[in-house]
């Protein structure tokens, strides 16, 4: 089987000089490690700035999520503090004065906060709480208990609705799951 036979010109570290490889006899030396070293630089500046493109892309979507999560975490501390301020409102109006004070007082002072968050950054808010922490640490925990409990809350709630097959997500049969 002739065709199987290789001859000088095919053999993978020669090239032509004419530019038509299938030229016959006229070959030169494969290209030198400069050349290689040279592609792989380029191909390595392509890689990097294609990685720097995407990471950028990612950020970018990373910071607009952070931000409608922070704008819907102010509306929820925002509501935690309508209710505080209307729970101290009851309380103060029945036998509790003091505790309706004090209720009502944490609940504006969490409802400045929450407006404060909507136009903030996350290092900001950190701040601001490290802030209303050592201004009103009673409060603080109170507020911070409060949190944790709506967090957690939050989370269930979207753990039960991520397991719930959406009506267009249902086939004909049974559901077992």
């Amino acid at each position: 089987m002739p065709e199987d036979v290789k001859s000088p010109q095919d053999h993978p570290t020669t090239r032509s000089t004419t530019g038509d490889p299938d030229a016959p006899g006229s070959t030169q030396p494969a290209p030198s490690l400069n050349d290689l070293k040279q592609k792989v630089s380029e191909d390595l500046n392509q890689a990097r700035d294609a990685v720097s493109e995407s990471k950028a892309t990612v950020m970018g979507k990373v910071e607009e999520t952070v931000v409608d999560q922070k704008n819907f975490a102010a509306r929820q501390v925002g509501g935690i503090a309508s209710a505080l301020e209307k729970v101290g409102d009851e309380l103060e109006s029945g036998d509790q004065r003091d505790v309706g004070r004090f209720a009502k007082r944490i609940g504006r002072d969490i409802q400045a906060i929450a407006t404060d968050m909507e136009g903030r950054d996350l290092g900001e808010i950190a701040g601001m709480a490290e802030d209303f922490g050592r201004r009103e640490p009673v409060a603080f925990l109170g507020a911070a208990a409060l949190v944790g409990v709506v967090a957690s809350r939050f989370l269930t709630a979207s753990a039960k609705r991520s397991r719930t097959p959406t009506a267009s997500g249902q086939s004909g049969g049974s559901n077992n799951g």
